[in-house]
């Protein structure tokens, strides 16, 4: 081993670096053919009759392969964690090769000299000669990530950061990494925990953990190369860093982390939520973490600032004092006392990468009422400036977090996303049209009652394509929409396809009221935790209740009255869970009209008129 004291002392000529990419990107998702059809072409020996041609179908589609839709259910899945999703959609975050292009790059070069220092005075790692790592150890490579961190409002840069990473792509299952599992923090929990503030009159803080990853130890030794652009005396060719500490990037960081972090709040008092596990109580105070930013909520201020003073002497952390911020969501304390949560730097990210003009025209409506988006398999090739994927990203963590309007509008093209049409770009170019005419909206956190409420709906077929019906299974599949209120404010909302074909339009309806029905029983335990914490001894904890809005009364009937019927004897066991919550009075399942189904904005496209009426209920506005 070698002295690391010098490590950092000087950045060697980063300027005639070559500019190659450290580590591999995220890799692009195969096309499923250049024609965008799915494998599997007819023969050319197969000749259409002249009955086949007078019938109007396309021969060539008889012959091809059934597309299940696969790649749509994994965008969908990637969907249900939209900081992840988006993670590659933000222009200020890049590669090392590409900041040192940027005019601003002596502050990233700044940003990597305080990086390198800070990881070899806290003894994050040392150096030794590569010939004495353990034979079976890879030396992995290490990757420069840049970021450039801004203002919400005013859009400021006010801080150039420079984090240095392990390449996990490159390490081995079972040789230095094993379980990769972390949880993370459900937007459900955060808005419903801001609605309780709002009603309690809790104070709220928040906390960032410094350098998180490092605080806790590692799990297994790991070897990585030196970093690029650094020197002690020291050849990267004879030379490495053996870790000392957990640090970003590699496969199971995450997870060394949290469970570094719920170890230490186990031995500070805190007691881990059953209902989400990025949740914790300590007495009547609430703690919620997504990896290292952390929000304290609760009656006692005092005991707040305790809680505060006692993490501090565990963990290296910072005092961001009242929430303003949390995740890139401006949260705004308004006069009379409500919240508005919104995303105007988002949505200017967003507009700026389509290169919309300042005075464009705004659309009432994120997606024309007229038009259902298809595969569009014949139609030209997404050919624009922008990237698709990319801002699908963005959109996504803007519905996620603030925008339950545009949330079937999204989905809807998110679809498309592994091979665009020049019909899916005009599309989002709907979407955005109208976040410019709605730009520095989004949700108002205005309780007014105390009660959980659920509006499901389903659009049974609603892609249904006719002329691609034979081979596309994906037209036959019906949406799931819904939204969850707490107090009347928006708390959970989705909108998704069914992964199995519905037989009919009460099938369809069923199904959507069983997966609504698991977020309302996660939100009634948070609800449940908090009554038995902050209710007095003496006082009985009331039971908490929720009532579900459905306007299908097939789907109302089957779950009031659970009895074998001829026509739906077929249903899953799994669409049946929540029957016992609905048995003892947990779940109350109500039959509403149409026109009041919230849950409508979720499932298809919408007149003017009804989305703004359903608009102005669900967001405020």
């Amino acid at each position: 081993m070698q002295d690391t004291e010098n490590f950092s002392d000087a950045v060697q000529h980063l300027e005639d670096l070559p500019p190659e990419v450290e580590g591999a990107t995220e890799p692009t998702p195969e096309p499923i053919n250049a024609g965008g059809r799915p494998p599997g072409r007819w023969s050319a020996r197969h000749k259409p009759t002249q009955r086949l041609i007078d019938s109007g179908i396309a021969f060539e589609s008889l012959f091809e392969e059934d597309y299940d839709g696969e790649d749509e259910y994994e965008i969908q899945r990637q969907m249900d964690d939209p900081i992840a999703f988006a993670a590659s959609a933000d222009p200020d975050t890049m590669y090392y090769h590409q900041a040192l292009k940027e005019p601003d790059r002596a502050n990233f070069i700044e940003a990597m000299q305080t990086e390198v220092h800070t990881h070899t005075e806290k003894k994050h790692w040392e150096l030794m000669l590569r010939a004495d790592v353990p034979d079976g150890q890879d030396i992995l490579p290490t990757v420069w990530a840049m970021k450039r961190k801004r203002r919400i409002l005013s859009r400021e840069v006010y801080k150039w950061k420079a984090r240095l990473n392990v390449h996990g792509g490159k390490q081995t299952y079972g040789v230095n990494y094993w379980e990769t599992y972390a949880a993370a923090l459900k937007w459900s929990s955060i808005r419903f925990f801001l609605t309780q503030a709002i009603i309690n009159k809790w104070h709220t803080r928040q906390i960032d953990f410094v350098l998180a990853y490092p605080q806790a130890d590692l799990e297994c030794d790991l070897y990585v190369e030196i970093p690029r652009g650094f020197t002690a005396g020291a050849s990267r060719k004879t030379h490495c860093l053996k870790l000392l500490k957990n640090l970003y990037g590699s496969k199971a960081a995450g997870r060394v982390w949290q469970q570094h972090l719920f170890k230490g709040l186990e031995e500070m008092g805190f007691v881990q939520s059953e209902s989400d596990e990025c949740v914790f109580y300590k007495g009547t105070t609430v703690f919620c973490i997504y990896t290292d930013d952390g929000i304290f909520l609760g009656p006692d201020k005092q005991h707040i600032d305790n809680c505060i003073k006692e993490m501090g002497k565990r963990f290296n952390i910072t005092d961001e004092g009242e929430i303003d911020e949390y995740l890139g969501v401006k949260v705004t304390h308004l006069d009379d006392g409500t919240i508005s949560l919104s995303q105007p730097h988002l949505i200017d990210s967003i507009i700026e990468d389509m290169g919309f003009r300042p005075n464009t025209k705004g659309k009432p409506t994120p997606a024309p009422s007229t038009h259902i988006l298809q595969r569009d398999e014949e139609g030209a090739d997404h050919d624009e400036t922008w990237e698709y994927r990319s801002v699908i990203g963005k959109l996504n963590f803007l519905e996620k977090s603030t925008r339950p309007d545009i949330a079937y509008a999204v989905h809807q093209c998110a679809r498309f996303s592994n091979k665009p049409k020049a019909s899916h770009s005009a599309a989002v170019r709907y979407i955005v049209r109208y976040l410019i005419a709605t730009r520095d909206k989004g949700i108002i956190l205005k309780p007014n009652e105390h009660s959980f409420q659920c509006y499901v709906d389903a659009d049974f077929q609603g892609n249904w394509h006719q002329p691609t019906a034979h081979f596309n299974s994906m037209t036959a599949k019906s949406r799931t929409g819904y939204i969850i209120t707490y107090a009347g404010c928006p708390i959970v909302w989705a909108s998704k396809l069914q992964t199995d074909i519905a037989l009919s339009t009460t099938e369809s309806e069923y199904s959507a009221l069983s997966e609504a029905t698991r977020e309302i029983l996660a939100l009634m335990g948070l609800m449940e935790e908090i009554k038995g914490r902050t209710v007095p001894d003496t006082v009985s904890v009331p039971t908490v209740r929720c009532t579900i809005f459905e306007d299908n009364e097939g789907a109302v009937a089957i779950a009031n009255l659970p009895k074998v019927r001829p026509r739906t004897k077929h249903i899953n066991v799994r669409m049946h869970h929540f029957r016992g919550a609905v048995k003892d009075g947990r779940l109350l399942i109500k039959s509403i009209n149409t026109k009041d189904q919230l849950a409508d904005i979720a499932t298809k496209p919408l007149a003017y008129e009804l989305f703004v009426k359903l608009r102005m209920r669900i967001m405020g506005w």
